[in-house]
């Protein structure tokens, strides 16, 4: 009877073992599908997921994987074959549109000199205000095609004072149409960081202008000596909501149909290629944009 005991007992810690071991194999096969899964996604690679384990069931679950990352990679290659298309597209067709619109000013011009009613002047420059819309979201178009097309950034080591300084003499003009008197707070030390001088400078002019386009009056400049640049100014038209899309793609607010809605667009793009964010709050009445680079 002891014998027939010690048996089965023996018996169980063999079943409990091997169960054991097939536990830790199965863990470890688990562990490997999900280290080499997470690493297939964040690269450009054929390579498919590949285990140690001989258990029919983990391969069988990293065979079903494989066969769904086959599918992701030929959707994303389709995706970035269509999107490139597209930015060639948009890039094509912007061009091809500058040669008439020139055109359709320069004899708008032309009328200007011409002997005309009241009526008719009043429709010229209806005509010549949209025209003048089209010109520049034509422009938008094909400046932000090429910048998405072209990922390539040049990095140098830049003063990031000196750069927002020349930003803002470039409004002043502007700024004085408006009687906007800006209150402007630069570190006297120079800010150094690793950026591409002419990404950030167009970051810049975008934020200005947008800013000079929505204030009610005033605008507020402030970096800190880490570099962080806060821009603000009272736009009491402006919503939470309207805020929360200034960085989409042609997205305009109503009281600036004239404007393109690609200026925040392009800065973000610009600003996350360079490694750094952009975000816009209202606080206020008041609409706050902050741009942070590491």
């Amino acid at each position: 009877m002891t014998e027939l005991l010690c048996a089965v007992i023996g018996g169980l810690l063999i079943v409990i073992f091997a169960m054991a071991l097939k536990i830790y194999y199965m863990r470890r096969s688990a562990k490997e599908i999900v280290e080499v899964f997470a690493e297939r996604l964040t690269t450009d690679t054929n390579t498919l997921i590949d285990i140690s384990s001989r258990d029919r069931i983990m391969r069988k679950l990293a065979s079903s994987i494989n066969a769904q990352l086959r599918l992701l990679r030929k959707q994303r290659r389709q995706y970035l074959n269509g999107d490139r298309e597209l930015k060639e597209a948009v890039t094509n067709i912007s061009h091809d549109l500058r040669t008439p619109l020139t055109a359709i000013c320069g004899y708008l011009d032309l009328l200007e000199h011409e002997e005309k009613s009241d009526t008719v002047a009043r429709y010229i420059d209806q005509i010549r205000n949209r025209s003048e819309v089209l010109k520049s979201l034509t422009e938008e178009l094909f400046r932000y095609s090429i910048i998405a097309s072209t990922p390539a950034l040049s990095i140098e080591h830049v003063n990031l004072c000196r750069v927002l300084e020349e930003a803002l003499v470039s409004f002043y003009g502007a700024m004085q149409q408006k009687h906007i008197e800006p209150e402007i707070h630069i570190p006297e030390t120079a800010v150094w960081k690793e950026l591409d001088t002419s990404a950030l400078s167009r970051v810049f002019g975008n934020i200005i202008g947008n800013a000079v386009k929505y204030s009610d009056g005033d605008f507020s400049v402030v970096m800190t000596e880490a570099g962080n640049v806060t821009f603000s100014n009272t736009a009491k038209e402006l919503s939470t909501v309207e805020v929360g899309k200034l960085f989409d793609r042609f997205y305009t607010v109503d009281n600036a149909r004239s404007s393109t809605g690609l200026g925040l667009s392009i800065a973000k793009l610009l600003v996350e290629r360079m490694n750094g964010s952009i975000t816009a709050e209202y606080r206020e009445e008041r609409l706050v944009i902050t741009v942070v680079f590491a």
